[in-house]
């Protein structure tokens, strides 16, 4: 049972802190600061525990790849 515990407590420490970052980058969208620096640092951060934000991250890193492509051949 203490594994499972501790699992658990990770899994939450993760989510808080993950969701906490990731409240602040939705906030900088319209405040001053680095949305687009910690928009994905917070979905890198819970991604490590919840495929939901993998999958979010995936899909935000697919544009931000084409078009790093994009204009290192121009």
């Amino acid at each position: 049972m203490p594994g499972k515990s501790l699992t658990i407590l990770k899994r939450l420490f993760v989510a808080l802190i993950g969701l906490t970052l990731l409240a602040i980058g939705i906030a900088m969208i319209v405040l001053p600061g680095p949305a687009i620096v910690m928009i994905p640092l917070a979905l890198g951060i819970l991604a490590s525990e919840f495929a939901w934000a993998r999958h979010l991250l995936n899909r935000f890193r697919e544009p931000l790849e084409h078009l790093r492509n994009n204009t290192n051949h121009k």
